[in-house]
């Protein structure tokens, strides 16, 4: 851990075409979310530091969140080699959330409760899909575990309930997961 007075954690996901950041701080909390197609490698760096600039704040964490995928192969080794190295530098802890946790959202000003289902596309009319329950933002319960399945077959499972389809992540819903239930002992998923 750093030697900060207050704990300070940074969360970034670049298992989809968006590279998705979020910081935490007790003083407030910051989020950034652009599509970068391929581009991870490149852009990771920069738009890290540039979110610690814009909080104000060293560029130092005691946590770090990663999304640990589905995503691509490249996409999520990026976010994981990035994290791990922030992660052996800083002497910060690195917890390991799906990916899929970043896609539950809900309209601007509410927070999402009850069963949601989040999907993204596996290719070939597959999604890798997962259904959780929610409450107070964060995933308190996996009601079907994250797996790829067709799409139809998806729809399915989530009939009736809100369905988050290929949505940029939410870096902060990400941060909060890892918060709540990120572990230390994760593995990387791809589609």
């Amino acid at each position: 851990m750093s030697g900060s007075a207050a704990p300070v954690t940074l969360a970034l996901d670049t298992a989809t075409p968006f590279l998705t950041l979020a910081l935490a701080w007790p003083g407030g909390e910051v989020q950034s979310s652009e599509e970068v197609g391929r581009a991870h490698a490149e852009r990771l760096a920069d738009a890290a530091r540039a979110l610690f600039d814009r909080a104000g704040l060293p560029f130092r964490a005691d946590r770090i969140v990663i999304g640990t995928g589905p995503g691509s192969y490249t996409g999520v080794r990026v976010g994981a080699s990035y994290a791990l190295g922030l992660g052996r530098a800083w002497g910060a802890e690195v917890l390991g959330v799906p990916t899929l946790e970043a896609l539950v959202r809900a309209p601007a000003g509410t927070v999402p409760e009850g069963e949601v289902a989040v999907s993204l596309d596996a290719r070939r009319g597959n999604v890798y899909g997962a259904v959780y329950e929610v409450r107070g933002g964060v995933v308190q319960r996996v009601v079907h575990a994250p797996e790829k399945r067709p799409l139809e077959e998806f729809e399915a499972l989530a009939a009736g309930l809100p369905h988050h389809r290929d949505v940029p992540p939410d870096g902060l819903a990400l941060l909060r997961a890892g918060l709540a239930h990120g572990t230390g002992t994760w593995a990387l998923a791809y589609l």
